[in-house]
């Protein structure tokens, strides 16, 4: 599906509802990876935090929380409405995340991805390689436990 022009933002907490809807209709409950309202909350108050918002036509489609701290910055969540997926956004929201995080002196940027996630294609697409793995991290909503891989890339 081919979108017309995505938009980039910096997004507070009063985009928290937008937020809120793209993480539950693009994260599968099974997997127990979205965030409560408070738990995002929280983060976004923590020092370090950037979340932008992605924007198709006036409408939020897409996310990425970030933390930066000192020269290293962590890719907390993102996430594409399900409904916009391959579209470019997910490649948008990287590029400014790369952006973003080298022009406040960021050299490293590291996520952590549940194991079989199709995500994984778009983060290895966009330069990020796997550094490492944890056996059983992820607890799912039925008690299955998933491997999280952990990513790194050096930034420019």
């Amino acid at each position: 599906m081919a979108t017309r022009t995505v938009q980039l933002r910096a997004a507070d907490a009063r985009d928290i509802d937008a937020v809120g809807r793209i993480m539950a209709a693009a994260f599968d409950p099974k997997f127990g990876e979205a965030w409560t309202r408070s738990q995002t909350l929280g983060v976004l108050a923590m020092p370090g935090i950037r979340l932008t918002l992605a924007l198709v036509d006036d409408t939020p489609a897409g996310f990425a929380l970030v933390r930066a701290v000192l020269d290293e910055a962590e890719l907390l969540l993102i996430a594409v409405d399900p409904s916009r997926r391959r579209a470019g956004i997910g490649g948008a929201l990287l590029r400014a995340i790369d952006a973003d995080c080298s022009a406040r002196g960021v050299r490293k940027l590291h996520l952590e991805v549940r194991a079989g996630n199709p995500a994984i294609r778009l983060y290895t697409a966009h330069g990020l390689a796997q550094v490492g793995e944890r056996r059983g991290y992820y607890r799912g909503n039925a008690g299955h436990s998933f491997d999280a891989h952990t990513y790194a890339k050096q930034l420019t």
